[in-house]
């Protein structure tokens, strides 16, 4: 069964996130709030990891996971971006949306989609989360807690351990946790593409 870590919403124990993300880099799975619904992440490159939220979610080959980043200066490091992108997705970040990029050779190739080479980011605006990133030191591989046939995240750390604490190492809980999932972009071709409505607006990558 999982562990159930509790945390402060403002001030989360640092001792805590410090288990969390030790748990992370051995390899683990754990369950996080963030401000679009809860999400599944795990270390860069952990292979079984993905396959953990594959088998958890029911998706294929052609989902695309997403680096959660702490600071909007990691971004460069693993995706592409030209002028015009770099500035929509400074305007848009920290916030609940997820963007679809041309990867570089630093993102972990395990997480690419196998044809297009891309990868989603996102920078959360969730205390929480962006807490723990730092602790961890990078970015998680994530996906947004969504079981399958549902149309929204889980959004209550009890209710992900009710449904999935058998089949992860954590659930990390701090009672405040974004409803809505966030808003997909792929930014990676001349023209944006609306993946995914969610709690982000929309407008300003809307031809």
């Amino acid at each position: 069964m999982a562990r159930y870590y509790d945390v402060h919403p403002q001030n989360p124990q640092p001792r805590t996130l410090v288990q969390v993300a030790e748990l992370i880099a051995s390899g683990g799975l754990i369950a996080y709030p963030t401000d679009s619904g809860y999400a599944l992440g795990c270390k860069l490159g952990n292979r079984e990891g993905l396959e953990r939220i594959r088998s958890i979610r029911r998706l294929d080959d052609r989902h695309h996971f997403t680096l959660v980043c702490s600071e909007f200066a990691q971004l460069g490091q693993y995706v592409q971006m030209d002028n015009d992108v770099f500035r929509a997705v400074k305007a848009a970040t920290p916030g609940p949306y997820t963007f679809i990029l041309k990867a570089t050779k630093e993102a972990p190739k395990v997480m690419l989609h196998p044809k297009k080479k891309t990868v989603g980011v996102r920078l959360p605006n969730h205390t929480t989360a962006l807490e723990l990133l730092k602790v961890l030191g990078e970015p998680l591989m994530s996906s947004t807690l969504m079981l399958p046939e549902a149309v929204d995240p889980l959004t209550e750390g009890w209710v992900v351990d009710s449904e999935i604490g058998n089949l992860i190492d954590a659930v990390l809980d701090s009672g405040d946790c974004g409803l809505e999932p966030t808003t997909i972009v792929d930014l990676s071709t001349d023209e944006p593409q609306i993946l995914r409505y969610g709690a982000g607006d929309a407008a300003a990558f809307e031809s």
